[in-house]
Formats: C-alpha cells, structure tokens, sequence
C-alpha cells in the first residue's frame, strides 16, 4: 500500500466521522433546507462524475465513470423527489370546491 492510498484512505475515514457527527445533531426543523443545500451539492458531483467519466480510457475506468454517473444521478433525483414531498407536508389542506349544478 503505497502513502498516496493511504492518505486518501484517512481522508474518507475522517470525512465519515464528521459527515455522521453534523448529520446526527441536525435538529427535525432544519432538515428540509439541508436536504435541499445536499442536493445542490449532489449537483455539482454529478458534474464530477460526468467529467471523470468521460476522460475515462479504459474498461474499468469506463464502468466506473458510469456508475459514479448513475449513483449521482439517483441521488440527485431522489433528494428532490423527498423534499418535495416534505415540503407538501407543510400546505395547508385545500377547502373543496363546490361543485356547479
């Protein structure tokens, strides 16, 4: 294992370690504006993983450009997708309408 891997193997450690202790001590009511800076964020790696994948040159470069291409793109999506639907939770309900005779 040479020192470049292993610096970079630390890195990940230590970024999971921070990202679980903000994450974990995020109160309920400001979860809805994380999810959404999350998801501009989310944005700008998927922009990454399109740029990498495409000077990808070999096979295994290649496959794994394009998974890092799909993962982003699920997660971009899928971020939006639940804070609209947390964001419906906070409308008021809609009187029904009369109907015309």
């Amino acid at each position: 294992m040479n020192n470049e891997l292993l610096n970079e193997l630390t890195f990940f450690v230590l970024a999971l370690f921070v990202g679980f202790e903000v994450i974990s001590k995020v109160p309920t009511i400001l979860h809805t504006p994380l999810m959404s800076g999350t998801n501009a964020i989310h944005g700008i790696i998927l922009v990454g993983a399109l740029l990498i994948a495409a000077g990808a040159d070999s096979p295994v470069n290649i496959v794994l450009g394009l998974v890092a291409v799909t993962l982003a793109t699920t997660n971009v999506v899928g971020g939006f997708v639940v804070t609209d639907r947390m964001l419906e939770m906070f409308k008021g309900r809609q009187p029904a309408r009369p109907t015309k005779k």
